[in-house]
């Protein structure tokens, strides 16, 4: 055989055996995920958020002492306005119990929509209570405009008396104000006209703090000098011994 010959019959059956190469396989795709692994994938999610809601009532009390609700002002809108603090805490409990109900609950495709459900009713009272303590904690808390008579002194001879005392008010609304009188009392019961009259108003904090020093000189036959500071939207004067919770301040000094 010739060269030529053997030449030809080499490239004819390198041809062949390159025709018939087969390419590699491609790498095998992951197979798409079932509906269980989607089912627990949002089940572990909900899981978190339950987690999460699970310290409502520290949420509260963080995002309270955050604000500078301390226990001193915790304890001051308890005693002028408790509903909201027990409102505010009813919402935080009812959260922590539908994310423990929705940690509980397996997470099959019924079990999801359920686990939503709980988790949604959980979210809403835990923005509710956020919401209610912080407002409400906060107007609970400036005071109810109720006035307080201190320092209450009466100075000098019968000739130069001076009359001293102080008044204050906490949370009195911008448009409302304190009325201070100071009236003389004779033995006999009656009251004599205004020795002192005044109208106090609030800063823009709603707060009204005044020292009252005035010379004073009672009628004859007075034996009491009558103090008395009323919010004038809350109550109305001469209810001194009232049992309401806006009531007027009184003080009485006795003279000889």
């Amino acid at each position: 055989m010739s060269s030529s010959y053997l030449a030809r019959q080499g490239s004819t059956i390198g041809k062949r055996a390159m025709g018939g190469a087969k390419e590699p396989s491609k790498a095998t795709e992951s197979p798409p995920p079932t509906i269980g692994d989607i089912q627990a994938a949002l089940g572990k999610r909900l899981d978190d958020v339950a987690k999460i809601l699970a310290g409502a009532l520290v949420a509260v009390a963080g995002i309270m002492t955050t604000l500078g609700l301390n226990s001193k002002f915790v304890f001051v809108a308890l005693n002028n306005r408790a509903w909201p603090i027990y409102v505010a805490s009813l919402c935080a409990i009812i959260s922590i119990v539908c994310s423990i109900a929705a940690l509980l609950i397996r997470p099959t495709g019924r079990g999801v929509l359920w686990e939503t459900g709980v988790l949604v009713l959980g979210v809403i009272f835990y923005m509710a209570s956020l919401s209610i303590a912080v407002v409400g904690a906060a107007q609970a808390a400036g005071g109810n405009g109720r006035p307080t008579i201190t320092d209450v002194r009466l100075e000098g001879p019968s000739s130069g008396m001076r009359l001293h005392f102080g008044v204050h008010a906490d949370g009195v609304q911008k448009w409302s104000h304190i009325e201070v009188s100071v009236n003389p009392k004779k033995p006999s019961g009656n009251e004599g006209a205004d020795l002192y009259w005044s109208v106090l108003r609030p800063d823009d904090q709603g707060k009204v703090a005044q020292q009252i020093d005035i010379p004073i000189s009672p009628p004859a036959g007075t034996s009491v000098i009558a103090v008395g500071a009323v919010n004038s939207d809350e109550s109305s004067p001469g209810a001194c011994e009232a049992k309401t919770q806006h009531g007027p301040a009184c003080t009485e000094l006795h003279i000889s």
